[in-house]
């Protein structure tokens, strides 16, 4: 498996995330502006983009949020998103952050919890899917 590490919103991870989020799950849109500013992470696997996400700095001081991560279907159950997760937490870590938050669809709760993160607050709705804030310290 390779990653690569981009400081643009690359097409391969925007294609991953459009059949994901928007054919998949209904979503309207994907794109924002925070993938302007957000490191965009994205795994090969045979030279296909197989998983992606975003990671960009957070409001407190050493933290850093990670969004949109996606796996394509045919590769999922296969540890992709976990690795997804690890190369996310392995580039905050050399950045210097001490925590990584992420804003979990519910349904996608316990796949976080196994990777080590915590949920906190309230459930919140996204275009009327439950969202809940999840973190994993670094240190």
């Amino acid at each position: 498996m390779k990653t690569k590490i981009y400081n643009y919103y690359p097409d391969t991870a925007r294609a991953v995330r459009e059949e994901v989020f928007i054919s998949e799950q209904g979503f309207s849109y994907d794109y924002d502006e925070t993938d302007d500013i957000a490191v965009h992470i994205v795994l090969e696997e045979e030279g296909q983009t197989v998983g992606v996400c975003r990671v960009f700095k957070g409001e407190n001081e050493g933290e850093f949020v990670l969004g949109r991560l996606a796996v394509k279907k045919e590769h999922r159950n296969g540890g992709i998103g976990s690795a997804v997760l690890r190369e996310a937490l392995k580039y905050v870590t050399s950045e210097g952050g001490k925590a990584l938050t992420l804003h979990s669809q519910l349904q996608a709760k316990a796949f976080y919890e196994k990777n080590g993160f915590e949920p906190f607050g309230e459930i919140e709705y996204e275009e009327g899917c439950p969202h809940i804030w999840m973190k994993k310290d670094t240190v």
